[in-house]
């Protein structure tokens, strides 16, 4: 990783506390996160940070909301990009490919809220756009869900089958881990 990378931070809101979600794996993402957070801005990098809006006023990502608010343990800094996004993709609707091609990004690393949902569809979206792609599967999660017909699927098996369907083919999974290794 080097200047031409950038960590970008999917939709690390306190909305994703409210209950309603049920069920969810990897708790320590938002830890995990907080942890490449340090190490990337010891080292200069670039950050984006995305920040999912809804119009909708009963909606737990309205902007009147405390659900909005990105969580302290990943605040952005004054100097830092911040992106609101009104869909999955971090791409559709805002400025993100721009900002990445203005500051001649090649790599981006993936981090965020939910694996299934937004993270998925930005990691797709990087990776059909040529970007580099590094999507980490710690610093990220999943809640549990039911399909069309009702089966219920664990947050885990909802995680794996995610990170699965983007492994090679859009991005390159990384643990925490693996990144710090990368980056010292």
């Amino acid at each position: 990783m080097n200047q031409n990378s950038a960590l970008i931070i999917v939709d690390v809101q306190k909305a994703f506390d409210d209950p309603k979600w049920g069920e969810r794996n990897n708790v320590n993402a938002e830890e995990n996160i907080s942890k490449i957070l340090k190490v990337w801005r010891a080292k200069g990098g670039q950050v984006i940070h995305i920040q999912h809006t809804s119009d909708h006023p009963n909606s737990v990502f309205y902007p009147g909301n405390k659900g909005f608010t990105i969580k302290e343990l990943v605040s952005p800094l004054e100097e830092e990009v911040v992106i609101t996004k009104k869909v999955n993709s971090s791409f559709i609707g805002t400025n993100l490919e721009e900002t990445l091609n203005k500051n001649h990004i090649k790599t981006v690393i993936i981090t965020g809220l939910t694996t299934p949902h937004c993270v998925s569809t930005t990691t797709r979206m990087s990776g059909n756009l040529g970007f580099n792609t590094y999507l980490i599967s710690d610093a990220t999660a999943a809640f549990g869900m039911k399909d069309q017909d009702g089966r219920y699927f664990d947050p885990e098996t909802i995680h794996n089958v995610s990170l699965a369907t983007l492994n090679d083919e859009f991005a390159t999974i990384l643990s925490t881990e693996q990144l710090l290794d990368m980056l010292n």
